[in-house]
């Protein structure tokens, strides 16, 4: 059976800087104060972006001192692949069978 798409997980990636910021934290867990550096966008901008990803589960936080670190929680983004890899092997396969519902 093929598992649903999470719509507002998608809706969480979508954004330009946000994926950005899912890009940086692949390669690293950083704070804020790095994310800001490496995106130019504004504390209070970057903040909001952060807490959309961290409500949609994409990343997590680490309280350091004053600082608050991010990581990327790898298996939400590879369970979302997973789901359209799935989809993309049901497509191929409906085209191989040329399924087509027919018009009334």
């Amino acid at each position: 059976m093929l598992m649903s798409v999470d719509t507002e997980l998608i809706r969480a990636l979508a954004d330009p800087l946000r994926i950005r910021i899912v890009t940086l934290l692949a390669r690293e867990t950083l704070c804020t104060t790095h994310l800001v550096e490496e995106t130019g966008a504004r504390q209070t901008n970057l903040s909001n972006h952060l807490r959309i990803l961290r409500e949609a589960g994409v990343v997590e936080t680490e309280p350091c001192g004053r600082y608050t670190y991010y990581r990327l929680r790898p298996e939400v983004i590879a369970q979302l692949a997973g789901r359209f890899t799935e989809l993309a092997a049901t497509a191929r396969a409906t085209a191989a069978a040329d399924v087509k519902r027919s018009c009334p």
